[in-house]
């Protein structure tokens, strides 16, 4: 174990990696808080208050999380 040495350095990306994960952050956080906006229509029988009011908290805490990990 002490003859492997560790490796000089971590490849760069291309900017790919991030633009993914930003997707990622806005597609998880609008179909989670749109599904449970979704199922709280079903609760109370609303006529889709509740999705779009879920889809809209979802792609805000989406970009707050992105803009979280973006800031220093």
């Amino acid at each position: 174990m002490a003859d492997m040495e560790p490796p000089d350095r971590k490849p760069q990306s291309d900017g790919s990696e991030m633009g993914w994960r930003a997707l990622g952050y806005l597609l998880s956080g609008i179909i989670f808080w749109g599904g449970l906006g979704y199922l709280v229509d079903l609760w109370l029988e609303l006529p889709k208050v509740g999705l779009l009011v879920g889809m809209l908290v979802g792609a805000g805490a989406g970009m707050y999380l992105l803009i979280k990990q973006m800031s220093p």
